[in-house]
């Protein structure tokens, strides 16, 4: 289908050739039209919306262009469709000019040659503007087949009003969360102190260990499958150790459910999870309290690199005339210029792309910002930012279904392990840490 919507498209580029071209006027009148799918917002309240009908309505319409967006949906379903569209399923919408992508979507595509490579169109200079491992990530074969657009970090989230109780009672303090094996340890007299309640929960183990693997100098990924080498187990002792105890939460969904009911105090998430996270906690016994949530950054191993997990998608531009990539092609670089790519991702719950927008208009955006969630969010990320090295997960095939299956059987195992430890003698912890690893190893690579 989107072979067709190409012929169509060299016909109208033969005509621009001779008929346009002559008559700047006529572009004028009739604009350029480029459409897009993205996942920032919904359809009749988006900030990248706002900021599409504020570029049609100044630069968009002195240069005769016109963005429209044609969906808004998730990444999972952005995803699904860009493949319907190119491997020309049955009833499959055609490709827009623009979509919001990860590398695993490009990398399932039938034929990636379809999308623009940006560095046709980026110098070096205007490609050095943008944070560097944003850009590595939309790297593919060589080419620039993704832009950053709006990004995120991996960042934790606390119940301020929750921990400071647990703070005037045991003495532990936030400055104890900064690297993972003071975490742990929190969690763990949390769930003494508590009763039995879970402390933490973290949105992607498969994150945790893979950070925490190459923090600590090993790969954590041997050829399109994982290592499990001396690294991948001493990150696991401190985690299995909280979590079979009981301070870990195990459950499936994300680590926003668990603060919103006070099963846990303490996550680590994507950053723009912040549009789903609540400064009202409900209890199981229906009674709310009104919280403060706070951010820092995501802890690190005491004897590790500072490395963060880098998360968010990019765009990508479909092949089409000449006329219509310099069209996307304005827009994208109007989008992403520092300071007006600064105002779209705050109000997104996103962070700049470039290091102009982290260095010179983030901390003047903080200042705008009402909410004290955002404003905790957004100084966590500079801190970040000053502190950290950004990690980006690799190209493979096999990405996507290791992710699945580590999610899934990491959390089966450990709270196998945990019913073991309810009914046996608290001094086989230790041991339940190493036979649960083993466990969880031979039946990963089975």
């Amino acid at each position: 289908m989107y072979l067709k919507k190409f012929g169509v498209m060299a016909v109208l580029g033969i005509a621009a050739a001779f008929g346009l071209t002559a008559c700047q006027k006529e572009t004028a009148d009739q604009p350029i039209s480029v459409s897009i799918w993205h996942v920032y917002g919904g359809q009749a309240d988006s900030p990248l919306n706002d900021m599409i009908d504020i570029f049609n309505q100044t630069v968009g319409k002195e240069q005769g262009i016109r963005v429209e967006t044609t969906l808004v949906s998730n990444t999972n379903n952005i995803h699904k469709d860009v493949l319907a569209a190119t491997n020309q399923d049955p009833g499959a919408a055609e490709l827009p000019d623009m979509f919001i992508s990860y590398p695993k979507t490009v990398l399932a595509m039938p034929d990636p040659d379809i999308l623009v490579d940006y560095n046709e169109y980026f110098s070096e200079q205007e490609k050095s503007a943008f944070i560097q491992e944003f850009m590595e990530e939309g790297v593919i074969d060589g080419k620039q087949l993704i832009l950053p657009l709006a990004k995120s970090a991996e960042v934790m989230f606390i119940n301020k009003t929750a921990f400071d109780r647990f703070t005037a009672a045991t003495g532990v303090e936030l400055s104890d969360l900064q690297t993972w094996e003071g975490l742990y340890q929190a969690a763990e007299t949390y769930e003494k102190w508590s009763g039995g309640k879970s402390f933490f929960a973290h949105d992607y183990h498969f994150n945790y260990f893979q950070v925490g693997t190459e923090s600590l100098g090993e790969d954590f990924f041997q050829g399109d499958q994982l290592s499990f080498g001396p690294m991948t187990e001493k990150v696991w002792e401190p985690y299995a150790k909280a979590a079979i105890s009981g301070g870990v939460w195990l459950q499936e969904g994300y680590a926003t459910e668990p603060l919103r009911t006070g099963d846990a105090i303490v996550s680590v998430a994507s950053s723009a999870s912040v549009l789903y996270y609540s400064d009202t906690v409900t209890y199981p016994d229906n009674t709310s309290e009104q919280v403060e949530i706070i951010a820092m950054p995501c802890p690190v191993f005491t004897d590790g690199e500072s490395l963060v997990m880098q998360r968010g998608a990019g765009v990508c531009l479909v092949r089409s005339t000449p006329e219509k990539e310099k069209a996307a092609i304005t827009f994208l670089k109007w989008i992403t210029e520092a300071e007006r790519n600064t105002e779209f991702v705050t109000k997104a719950g996103y962070m700049p792309v470039t290091k102009e927008g982290v260095t010179t208009y983030l901390e003047p955006a903080i200042g705008g910002l009402t909410d004290p969630m955002y404003q905790s969010l957004y100084r966590a990320f500079l801190d970040t930012y000053d502190s950290y090295r950004f990690y980006t997960a690799p190209q493979l095939d096999t990405y996507l279904d290791l992710e699945m299956r580590f999610e899934e059987t990491i959390r089966l195992q450990l709270r196998g392990a945990r019913e073991k430890y309810a009914s046996a003698d608290p001094d086989t912890l230790e041991s339940l840490v190493h036979d649960s690893y083993l466990e969880f190893k031979d039946s990963f690579q089975k």
